[in-house]
């Protein structure tokens, strides 16, 4: 049996092998992976050059190569920010727009193709989804949403059909408090999703209220997250909302079929309290004053 690190090894090995890290010439476009990265990123809207260098990790220097190589290709423009000469901004040209449209088309190829090579696909995704978001979480950005906005509406999907597997009895939205999620948009409370990338990951909502508190509701992290303190990211930055919209005091239902969401609350200084609702779900009610 290989031990753990041999198997990691071997991950990085098939990974780079696979996605053509080594390649001087990525999916054979003339270029290699750094400058095809770079143009991926101002293509998919990344236009601040200290933006995309954090985004990409890489160092200032490997950047300002990379960008002038890109600018030697005819392929991107770079200019002073119209509002702070310091900073720079990066733009596709048409050449470079039409460069990035072949690497979209290529790399989705990629992708189906190494989807094709294993029979359990959804697995397949499912130890994806987990690796990286093993591997990018220190990036995981925590922003404030529409809970009607797509991202606001998969993490919900995914909360919902969550909650119909988990509950004995099912799992009906429409029975639920606040089901459109109305109450959870400033200033009466707000949505926050928890983004990978491109992929919403997880989310909770502040649910106004007219009985002198308000309510955490839908706080969901996606299977692949988990482990990562995402859903105490969640909690505190939603506990810090509250207090900026002048709430002295939250509270929250969970069912027991939850438990880690119960340990979670008992951990964040929440307080076990008498049924406070008539919800039909919700079997414990926690309070926490800020």
């Amino acid at each position: 049996m290989l031990d753990p690190v041999s198997r990691v090894r071997r991950f990085n090995r098939a990974v780079t092998s696979a996605v053509g890290a080594l390649d001087t010439s990525f999916l054979g476009r003339g270029r290699p992976l750094g400058a095809a990265r770079v143009l991926n990123a101002i293509g998919h809207g990344r236009s601040d050059v200290a933006e995309i260098r954090d985004y990409l990790g890489l160092d200032s220097g490997l950047m300002s190569r990379l960008l002038r190589c890109l600018e030697d290709e005819g392929l991107v423009e770079t200019n002073a920010h119209e509002d702070d000469a310091r900073r720079r901004v990066a733009t596709l040209t048409r050449a470079g727009r039409r460069e990035f449209a072949a690497y979209e088309a290529l790399s989705n190829t990629q992708a189906e193709g190494f989807l094709a090579q294993h029979a359990q696909r959804e697995a397949l995704l499912a130890a994806m989804d987990l690796v990286a978001s093993a591997l990018t979480r220190e990036r995981v950005t925590l922003d404030e949403m529409d809970p009607r906005s797509e991202q606001a509406r998969y993490c919900l999907g995914e909360y919902y059909g969550e909650l119909g597997r988990r509950f004995k009895q099912g799992f009906d939205v429409s029975l639920s408090r606040d089901p459109d999620a109305k109450d959870m948009r400033r200033p009466r409370g707000t949505f926050i999703v928890a983004m990978s990338d491109t992929l919403p990951v997880g989310c909770v909502g502040l649910k106004g209220t007219d009985h002198g508190y308000a309510e955490i509701k839908r706080l969901w992290v996606a299977p692949a997250a988990r482990g990562l303190r995402l859903g105490r990211r969640l909690m505190d930055m939603t506990e810090n909302a509250a207090r900026g919209l002048g709430i002295k005091l939250l509270r929250l239902d969970t069912n027991s079929a939850l438990a880690e969401a119960g340990q979670l609350y008992r951990r964040s200084g929440w307080s076990e309290i008498p049924r406070f609702n008539d919800d039909p779900y919700p079997d414990l009610f926690f309070e926490k004053r800020l």
